[in-house]
């Protein structure tokens, strides 16, 4: 099965926040819950910044992420790859749209997915 396919059907069963996760110039991990978060139809997950500090300042200092969620019945995912920092455009949008007004929705962070596991298994 193509990685957009296990990730969307995965992405239906999603069960509560997800974990978003980078690194700072030291190697030092943040990891922070996150409920603004949405998949795009190409397969990138979008992550609202509405309240990032250290996480802005790793992900503009060119820091890789880790997405972890977990679907029924207690079935964890995690995504791997490269991070976007997007202020505007199509996708900011999309993603501002799906979070409610009484967040600060700064901009929206994009996962290009190039890992995908099932707990230990590796699915991509």
């Amino acid at each position: 099965m193509e990685k957009s396919a296990i990730l969307k059907e995965a992405w239906a069963r999603l069960q509560g926040p997800g974990v978003f996760t980078t690194v700072d110039q030291a190697g030092n991990p943040n990891s922070v819950y996150v409920l603004g978060m949405k998949l795009l139809a190409d397969g990138r997950i979008a992550v609202m910044d509405n309240y990032f500090s250290k996480t802005r300042a790793n992900i503009k200092n060119g820091s890789r992420g880790s997405f972890l969620f977990l679907t029924g019945p207690h079935e964890p995912y995690q995504a791997k790859g490269p991070l976007a920092y997007l202020e505007s455009g199509p996708e900011y949008e999309e993603l501002k749209a799906s979070v409610p007004e009484r967040f600060p929705r700064l901009a929206a962070v994009l996962l290009t997915v190039e890992e995908l596991y099932s707990g230990a298994r590796k699915l991509v």
